[in-house]
């Protein structure tokens, strides 16, 4: 059972959930899509082995957590991040980020390469300098309103998620319901939290340096993805120093509907650490 508390770390306010677990690797901080609370990976970090400890958080103006005066940048946030995790008592950790989540997951790699062990890119890029979605998905992208009209987002699904969505738009649903919440994820996302994780993305990107990150990663990539074309995750590949990529049949939101399938996926490449790698899970020891 998840244990859902808050974590105030220089003034902002984070709502997190903890998944406690049963091993005693490092936990898994988990990074969530544009404007999705943490609600939004219960699906998938549900099935993740349970040996590893889960942490998800929703970023500032988005979910439970307060929507902060001024804008961010990708770099602060993932400074934010970390703190909160050693607030929590995390040591060293591994992160996974899915779409917009990959760009922060990147951006933690590279700036605390001591304290995070492993990487899991999903559905995600190199940011601004990319192989781009065609103009009429990226149009769809620059609105919450997929997010808090149900019916809308069942409407284009189909063309912006690809896969498995194409045939089920229904399964939309996992995105614009929080889950065991009245009225869900539509009433608690902030449109200037949105803008504000736009901004943070705009003009950011990790090509450049991309062969710095030494961390041992898995890239999960749909081969049916109109948001991030397939590309991009064998660009990444190639970049990485030690990558790995999983292609999977399914489209951006294949964590999720194949969440059977890629958990186990994930789950291994988490817990093949040697010991070495595994050690130091709490802070302050």
């Amino acid at each position: 059972m998840d244990r859902i508390t808050s974590v105030t770390v220089g003034g902002q306010r984070l709502r997190v959930a903890i998944r406690p677990g049963a091993g005693d690797g490092p936990p898994l901080l988990a990074c969530n899509g544009i404007g999705t609370p943490l609600e939004a990976l219960a699906p998938f970090t549900d099935v993740i082995d349970p040996a590893v400890e889960v942490v998800r958080f929703d970023v500032p103006g988005v979910g439970g957590s307060p929507t902060p005066r001024l804008p961010y940048l990708l770099p602060s946030l993932a400074a934010l991040a970390v703190r909160m995790l050693s607030e929590l008592g995390y040591g060293r950790f591994d992160v996974l980020g899915i779409s917009w989540g990959g760009a922060l997951a990147q951006q933690i790699a590279l700036q605390f390469p001591r304290r995070c062990r492993r990487l899991v890119l999903a559905a995600t890029s190199t940011g601004s300098l990319m192989i781009p979605a065609r103009p009429r998905v990226l149009a769809q992208l620059a609105s919450p309103r997929r997010h808090r009209d149900p019916r809308h987002a069942v409407r284009i699904a189909g063309e912006i998620y690809g896969g498995a969505l194409r045939h089920r738009p229904e399964l939309a649903e996992q995105v614009t319901r929080a889950h065991g919440e009245p009225g869900g994820a539509i009433q608690r996302i902030s449109t200037r939290g949105y803008l504000y994780q736009l901004m943070a993305g705009a003009g950011w990107s990790s090509l450049p340096w991309l062969p710095l990150i030494r961390q041992p990663t898995l890239i999960m990539a749909g081969d049916d993805d109109p948001i991030i074309p397939l590309a991009n995750a064998r660009i990444m590949a190639a970049l990485l120093p030690d990558a790995r990529l999983h292609i999977y049949p399914d489209g951006h939101l294949g964590l999720l509907t194949r969440a059977g399938e890629l958990a186990p996926v994930v789950s291994d490449f988490l817990l093949t650490a040697g010991p070495s790698a595994r050690r130091g899970r709490r802070a302050g020891g």
